[in-house]
């Protein structure tokens, strides 16, 4: 049992981080920056906080990583051999792949919107009606992508749930054999 205990418990703990982290912020970050009563502090607020998650979540990331690495070649030979689960892992590597490129790009909007910040905004993703293009662009982005990156986040967790499915005797058994 203790052979993938640290590194499943690493990757479902970072996965949660992710998630977690990046609700909380569209949720409650992004709305309590809203209700400063400066306009330029709003978008100023919220990219501080975002910036001091940065360091965090990129450890998150990492670590996920490491232990996703250590997970597979744990199960190298079931990834090989038992139907589905090397389908389900290319499809949890790509959903990952994608998620942590679009969070990245989350950050350098984020950098973009704090660069902006004296222009005022409604809030951390809402533009101010006399901002910029290049403001409102970049806050009309953020505001997609902050659901989508928990969204990304929960998919990671749902397909990582799957694998864990995948591993009960019964369903390794009927891979195997290529029962449906």
């Amino acid at each position: 049992m203790a052979g993938n205990l640290v590194a499943r418990s690493v990757h479902d703990l970072t996965a949660a981080a992710w998630f977690g982290g990046s609700l909380m912020g569209a949720i409650g970050l992004n709305g309590a920056a809203a209700q400063a009563k400066d306009p330029s502090e709003r978008t100023r607020l919220s990219s501080a906080g975002w910036m001091k998650w940065a360091p965090f979540q990129t450890a998150a990331f990492a670590s996920h990583l490491v232990a996703d690495l250590a997970i597979a070649w744990e199960n190298k030979g079931r990834i090989a051999r038992q139907e589905g689960v090397a389908r389900n892992t290319v499809i949890k590597t790509a959903v990952t792949v994608v998620g942590a490129a679009v969070t990245l790009y989350s950050g350098i909007l984020g950098k973009k919107v704090d660069k902006l910040a004296g222009e005022g905004a409604e809030g951390a993703t809402e533009p101010h009606a006399g901002a910029s293009d290049e403001l409102k662009a970049a806050q009309q982005q953020l505001k997609l992508l902050q659901w989508a990156v928990p969204g990304f986040a929960a998919l990671v967790i749902i397909l990582g749930a799957k694998h864990g499915e995948m591993q009960r005797p019964k369903n390794v058994f009927a891979g195997l054999r290529g029962d449906k």
